[in-house]
C-alpha cells in the first residue's frame, strides 16, 4: 500500500515538475518547499491557529486551561526547534508562533476567569 502512495506521489510531483514556472522554481526545489513535509505539516498546522482564533468568541467558563496551557507550550517548543533543525523552517517557526499567542491568550482567560470566580465564592 506504501509503495501505491510513494508512486502516485512521484508521479503527481513530476508532473507538476514540468508545469512549475521559472520564477517559482526556487520555492518548488527549496528544502522546506512544497516538494517535502516541512512544508505540508506547518501548513495543516494553521488549522490550529485557526481553531485558537475560534475559541476567542468562547466563554471564559468553557476553555480548557489544561489543553490552552499545553498547546502554548508545545507552540513555544516547537517554535525553538524549528530554528535549530537543518535545514530551518521559518514556516514552523511562523506557526507555532500564532499557536503559542493564540494558546496564550486563552490560557490568561481562562486564569482570570478562574481568578475572579474565587473571589466571588
Amino acid at each position: 500500500m506504501g509503495r501505491l502512495f510513494t508512486s502516485a506521489y512521484n508521479a503527481v510531483i513530476g508532473a507538476c515538475d514540468k508545469i512549475v514556472p521559472t520564477s517559482l522554481q526556487p520555492l518548488w526545489m527549496s528544502p522546506v518547499g512544497p516538494k517535502t513535509v516541512f512544508f505540508w505539516a506547518p501548513v495543516f498546522k494553521w488549522g490550529l491557529v485557526i481553531a485558537g482564533i475560534g475559541d476567542l468568541k468562547r466563554p471564559a467558563e468553557r476553555l480548557s486551561l489544561n489543553q490552552a496551557s499545553t498547546l502554548a507550550v508545545t507552540g513555544l517548543i516547537w517554535s525553538r526547534y524549528s530554528v535549530v533543525i537543518v535545514p530551518k523552517n521559518y514556516i514552523l517557526l511562523t506557526v507555532n508562533l500564532f499557536v503559542a499567542l493564540t494558546q496564550g491568550i486563552q490560557v490568561a482567560r481562562a486564569v482570570k476567569y478562574q481568578m475572579e470566580q474565587n473571589k466571588i465564592n
